[in-house]
């Protein structure tokens, strides 16, 4: 049987070191600027840019949750129209099991509905009415439904 011993070899020997520097900022990198802030300001401009160029879509969007039962303005653009549709038609009538719902096993009385694959609408029932409580991802639904458990 033959027995093999790590050892550092040539190639690794003969990489040299590079050592962080810290920036100004407070952040540490290897570069000869801070590539973290640099993204940032990118991103604060893009926003600015978006924002100035188009001020009356912007009311007109955040004008369109003002009719909303619950808060939906946290939400992505391609998921309002889709909680939204789920939301009416419970309020219309409609059965929560028609949208995929069902009940949460720990507490009876709220529904998970979802919305996407990734978000769920959380809703609680009563005798014979459905109301809608909040949209969130399934992250934060998870957390919900271990919590209420306890």
């Amino acid at each position: 049987m033959i027995n093999y011993i790590k050892s550092n070899s040539v190639c690794e020997m003969s990489r040299s070191r590079k050592y962080k520097k810290a920036f100004a900022c407070g952040h540490q990198g290897f570069g000869q600027w801070c590539h973290a802030c640099v993204v940032q300001q990118r991103v604060k401009q893009s926003a600015r840019k978006s924002r100035d160029r188009h001020p009356q879509q912007q009311q007109q969007w955040q004008a369109a949750f003002q009719p909303d039962q619950i808060d939906l303005t946290h939400l992505p653009k391609h998921i309002v129209p889709i909680a939204r549709h789920k939301i009416s038609f419970l309020m219309a009538g409609g059965s929560y099991r028609q949208l995929g719902g069902k009940r949460i096993r720990c507490n009876r009385s709220l529904l998970s509905i979802p919305v996407t694959r990734n978000y769920r609408l959380l809703c609680h029932i009563t005798s014979h009415q459905i109301t809608p409580q909040q949209v969130l991802t399934h992250e934060a639904y998870n957390s919900i439904v271990r919590n209420t458990r306890r």
